[in-house]
Order: C-alpha cells, then sequence, then structure tokens
C-alpha cells in the first residue's frame, strides 16, 4: 500500500482485488502458523491439570507440558508431519476466511460512509462495527472447515478419519447438517468482538507506530500495527475460542482423539461453566502462550501480505491503464 497507509484499507482497490488480496494473505499466513495451531490446539483440548497428578493418573494419551514439550512430544511421537495435521482444510479455510472477511470489511465501511450527516459514526467505531461483522460473515462462511481443521488437528498416531472427505460422509451420517456447526456460538461470540477490537486497534495504531522513531520489522508499521492489535485482542476473547475447540470435537468420535477423556459438552455458556468449575483460570486459557506467539506473525504476516498484494495489483492495474 502507498503512502497513506492503512486508512486506506477500505477505500483502495475493488471488491475483486480486495478479495484476492485477503486469500493471498490468508494462505500465506497459515503456511506459516500450521505447527504452532496444532501445538495450541492439543493445548486447548487437553483438560487434565498439570499441577495435580491425580487428575491424569488414568488418562490414555499423551500430557503436554507447555508450548516446546508438546512440540517435542508430537514430533518425537508421530513425526514432523503431524505438525501439519488438519493443513488441508486450514489452507481452504484461511483462504476463504481472508477473502470474505476482507471484502466483507470493505463493503460494509461504504455503507457505514453513506450514513448522512449528522448520524456519522467516529472512525473509531466505524472500523469496530465494520470489522465485527466481516468476522461474523467469514466464521459462518467458513465454519465446517474450520471445525474440520480441529478434528484433524486433535487426531494422534490412530486416524480418527482416513481423509477429508470420509470425515464429511461420516460427520453428514452421524451427526447431520448440524454436526459442522458445533460450537458455531462460540466462534461468533468469540469473532464479534476480536474483529472489532482488531479492526479498530489496528486503524488507531497505524499512525502512531508509524511515526515511531525505533524501526519497525518488515520496514513497515502495517507488521509492527497488526501484531500489537492482535495479541490485545486475542488476550480478551481466549476463553470464548478454547470452547469453541472444546465443542468442535463433540460428537461420537470424541473419545479416539489424542486426548480420550474429553468431557461431555453441550452450549457455550455450559461449557464455559464446566472448564472454570473443573479446571479454573488456567483451563480457560490453556494454550494462550503459544496462540500469542502464533497470533503476531500470523497477524503481521496477514496484514503485510494483504498490503504488498493489493499495492501489486493497483500497481499492475495502473501499467495496463496506461497501455
Amino acid at each position: 500500500m502507498s503512502g497513506g497507509g492503512v486508512a486506506q484499507l477500505k477505500h483502495e482497490g475493488s471488491q475483486r482485488q480486495v478479495a484476492v488480496a485477503g486469500a493471498i494473505a490468508g494462505l500465506v499466513s497459515r503456511f506459516v502458523i500450521a505447527p504452532l495451531d496444532v501445538i495450541k490446539i492439543r493445548l486447548q483440548l487437553q483438560v487434565h491439570s498439570l499441577s495435580d497428578p491425580l487428575s491424569y493418573r488414568n488418562v490414555q494419551g499423551p500430557v503436554y507440558k507447555g508450548t516446546l514439550g508438546t512440540l517435542k512430544q508430537i514430533l518425537r511421537e508421530e513425526g514432523l508431519t503431524g505438525l501439519w495435521k488438519g493443513n488441508i482444510p486450514a489452507e481452504a479455510l484461511y483462504l476463504a476466511y481472508g477473502s470474505v472477511q476482507f471484502s466483507a470489511y470493505t463493503y460494509m465501511s461504504h455503507l457505514l460512509e453513506a450514513i448522512p450527516q449528522p448520524y456519522t459514526l467516529p472512525s473509531t467505531v466505524d472500523s469496530f462495527i465494520s470489522g465485527a461483522v466481516a468476522g461474523a460473515c467469514a466464521t459462518t462462511a467458513t465454519y465446517p472447515l474450520d471445525l474440520l481443521r480441529t478434528r484433524f488437528a486433535a487426531q494422534g498416531r490412530e486416524r480418527v478419519y482416513p481423509s477429508i472427505v470420509a470425515s464429511v460422509r461420516h460427520i453428514a451420517e452421524h451427526e447431520g447438517p448440524r454436526g459442522f456447526f458445533r460450537g458455531l456460538g462460540a466462534g461468533v461470540s468469540q469473532i464479534v468482538p476480536y474483529m472489532g477490537l482488531f479492526f479498530a486497534s489496528y486503524e488507531s495504531l497505524k499512525p502512531v507506530v508509524a511515526s515511531s522513531p525505533i524501526p519497525l520489522p518488515f520496514g513497515t508499521s502495517d507488521a509492527a500495527a497488526g501484531i500489537i492489535a492482535s495479541v490485545l485482542s486475542k488476550t480478551a476473547v481466549y476463553p470464548l475460542d478454547t470452547t469453541r475447540k472444546r465443542l468442535q470435537v463433540q460428537g461420537p468420535m470424541r473419545s479416539r482423539y489424542v486426548h480420550r477423556n474429553i468431557p461431555l459438552y453441550s452450549g457455550v455458556t455450559s461449557t464455559l461453566l464446566n472448564i472454570w468449575k473443573n479446571e479454573g483460570r488456567r483451563g480457560m486459557y490453556r494454550g494462550l502462550t503459544v496462540s500469542l506467539i502464533k497470533a503476531a506473525p500470523a497477524s503481521a504476516v496477514t496484514m503485510w501480505t494483504y498490503e504488498r498484494a493489493m499495492a501489486l495489483m493497483l500497481t499492475l492495474e495502473e501499467k495496463l491503464t496506461d497501455d
């Protein structure tokens, strides 16, 4: 993007260019953070307490201890490919999610900007609403892929589903259409404040970070602003992310995942209360460290790639027009 910065994010490019740039950003981001995503999901699904040996005395399956410990254990027991389990549905998820997210964001921004005076909204409120709507639309549209990503990442050495096609058939046959949307309530409840806070923080931080005398990563304020906004937003809504993961692995195959003792949950509120009661605050935030480690490069790469892809397309369009 040119020197106008992120304030122009919603103004530059056609809807198709926005969709393409968002999709490219999603794919690149997913490739970079895939192993961290698997580690995070494994930690989120672990219900036994590391401080209480009695909680996992009779547990079949691994007991993960921290980000590095989980990484080493997956490599030792499942090999390098274990870190990319669920990558195919995840790549499809990020491709579709990035495209829908940025398209919905720019579309909603244009609608809000069309509001006549004196009813126009402050730019921060505009960004929050646009980000929240974009997140809700993208989450709902791509949720079945998110569920498949989680279920494949939760598989240990035993293959619960032999292939993506087999998993779709099994879920459709044994769980029905609703099976593809287990935990959607938690997903939307999480993503609305997350994306709203992320875009509002991102657009507010961009001019501040741009004027910083400190050298910025990648030589741009896009990545730095993306990192800060993502960390703040992710921490605020993390318990809902854990709830979503726990609900996504419910169903007839629940006892066959790498963690054999995942409890039976139903509903967002009851799941949150169950985790709080039986696992405490640590249970709500299990995997937060690796999630924040993941969030920083993911958001930085996403926003940096989006800005560069959009700038490239605009440059090519300008050259073609001139010719």
